[in-house]
């Protein structure tokens, strides 16, 4: 009697998947555990095991396919084997987990390691590495190296952009290339092959997956998936306890919706998906659109409804440029910052007259370092001082658990300004850190920032942001809260100023004014100008960060 082998369990809101690989066909004989299909789901590409064994009578499904959990996958006549038959595919069978087993302890580190022998050479593949947490895919705004060029540890090879920032990734490996699977205009994915290279030294590329075990005549390995720690496979009424689960906790959307998502420029996480628990469907998407087409969309925020753009071209000649990907992600995270936080700005001046003549005499100090002492350096070092004094404003608020996070690190975040966008490179640590530390980093990190230069870990992290406007002008303005954040500081131009002295005279001074942003959910208006005049205070007086 045939037995049907199904679909098992994927993982919580997971319902289906799509097919890129059979790996089995009518007649083969297979065993409990071989890999029968490969599929694409929303966190990964993994193998499906069987848990059935014996001679294949039909294959039920083909690559391209979308099942759905539960679907049967083939037919199986699990009868009529002969025992030596059982005995000699049994060994077989050991050998493989035997060499599965070898291959485990050889790679007990997390990174792998992929060397293909090329026999004048070993070939290498230089892969897509991580790019940060929640990114997956970038576009390749440039290709920095050529068939036949041979390149070496570190060195760029291609410019990608990201919803973060426009970024150039270095090679792992060093050898004579000879192979370039990418060009300009390309989206590639983690884990994309961009080059392939012959190398002498045998360098190898690091990647984050269990390498496969050469396969025997008609054996696959089994690539195992095991549940997140702490968690059990739920089982759905009549399935079988043996099937193992394959994914947890992926969002409510199949590979195939996601990607017309973003084929037309949707945010898959925007979509009110109309299936069990949220799961979003292709009409969800395309009722999404439709919405946004003809001007329904909801609502842009706290109830307010969206309103269509008019008409521009009726009153003139326009042009419609596409955003970058960085002021796409700037535009939709101060939106989103605008409208979740309860900004108040609280203004006030400082007297840095005397400040001033010790920057400039300190400055010379810091220049045998190769940077400058700036009112931004110093500022960083004030702040970070301040966060332990006033922990509040080194605090994140989660509103679904109604919880305050006080963080025990001090990293300062320093909005640049550049002909691509406004970027925010991160000083860790800065508590730890002293002047001309600050001051060194600083200098790198504006010099990166202006040249596309910067990772994407070096502007994560931030706990507090300062946006110093003084170079250009202005007198005060209010800086948006940079969201986790709770508070960010605006420094504008100093300007001379008649100031009333303990005298009874009017002398000139130089006053800096400064504007204080901060989340009133968390920060009192009270508590927020004792911070500001504590700022004031100790770039007047700087002895008093240490009293």
């Amino acid at each position: 009697m045939a037995t049907e082998f199904k679909l098992p369990e994927l993982g919580e809101n997971i319902e289906s998947a799509d097919i890129i690989n059979v790996l089995v066909k009518a007649g083969d004989q297979i065993e409990k555990e071989q890999s029968i299909i490969e599929i694409e789901t929303d966190k990964a590409t993994i193998e499906v095991p069987s848990i059935v064994s014996g001679k294949i009578t039909e294959v039920l499904v083909k690559q391209g396919d979308s099942v759905k959990v539960g679907q049967a996958i083939i037919k199986v006549d699990e009868g009529g084997k002969a025992e030596v038959k059982a005995e000699a595919e049994s060994i077989a069978e050991t050998k493989i987990e035997e060499k599965a087993e070898a291959k485990k302890e050889e790679k007990k580190s997390e990174t792998k390691k992929e060397v293909v022998n090329s026999g004048s050479g070993e070939m290498v593949e230089f892969k897509v590495p991580d790019l940060g947490e929640n990114i997956e895919s970038a576009d390749v705004i440039n290709v920095l190296v050529k068939k036949g060029d041979t390149i070496s540890k570190d060195q760029g090879v291609i410019e990608i952009e990201t919803d973060k920032a426009t970024v150039e990734v270095p090679s792992s490996v060093e050898g004579k290339i000879v192979e370039v699977n990418v060009k300009t205009g390309d989206k590639v994915k983690v884990g994309d092959v961009l080059i392939k290279v012959e190398s002498t030294s045998a360098t190898p590329v690091t990647k984050k997956e269990e390498v496969k075990v050469k396969e025997e005549p008609s054996k696959k390995p089994v690539q195992k998936v095991e549940s997140p720690k702490g968690e059990l496979p739920e089982l759905k009424p009549g399935e079988r306890d043996d099937q193992p689960p394959i994914l947890r906790g992926s969002a409510p959307a199949a590979p195939s919706v996601r990607r017309i998502a973003r084929e037309l420029g949707v945010d898959i996480n925007k979509v009110p998906g109309s299936g069990e628990d949220g799961r979003i469907s292709m009409d969800d998407v395309k009722a999404y659109v439709k919405k946004i087409m003809t001007g329904k969309s909801e609502t842009v925020g706290l109830g307010i409804q969206r309103e269509a753009l008019p008409d521009f071209s009726k009153y003139g000649k326009i042009e419609r440029v596409a955003m970058s990907k960085i002021r796409e992600k700037t535009a939709t995270h101060l939106s989103y910052a605008w409208a979740v936080t309860p900004h108040v700005t609280q203004f006030d001046k400082t007297d840095i007259t005397e400040f001033e003549k010790d920057r400039k005499e300190l400055s010379k100090k810091v220049e045998e370092h190769g940077a400058k002492l700036t009112v931004t350096g110093i500022l960083i070092k004030i702040i970070a001082e301040g966060l332990k004094k006033f922990p509040q404003f080194n605090s994140s608020i989660d509103m679904e658990k109604k919880e305050v996070i006080y963080k025990k690190y001090i990293n300062i975040g320093l909005a640049v300004d550049t002909e691509y966008g406004l970027l925010v490179p991160v000083i860790k640590n800065a508590d730890q850190k002293n002047l001309i530390d600050i001051s060194v980093e600083l200098n790198t990190l504006a010099e990166k920032a202006r040249n596309k230069k910067l990772s994407l870990d070096e502007m994560q992290g931030g706990c507090f942001t300062i946006t110093n406007l003084g170079g250009i002008g202005g007198t005060y303005f209010t800086p948006i809260v940079n969201s986790p954040e709770v508070a960010i500081l605006g420094v504008s131009r100093g300007n001379y100023e008649p100031v009333y002295n303990k005298e009874g005279k009017f002398e000139p001074r130089l006053m800096l004014p400064l504007s204080l942003s901060y989340d009133h959910r968390i920060i009192d208006g009270a508590d927020a100008i004792r911070f500001l005049r504590w700022v004031c205070e100790a770039l007047e007086e700087p002895l008093k960060i240490f009293m």
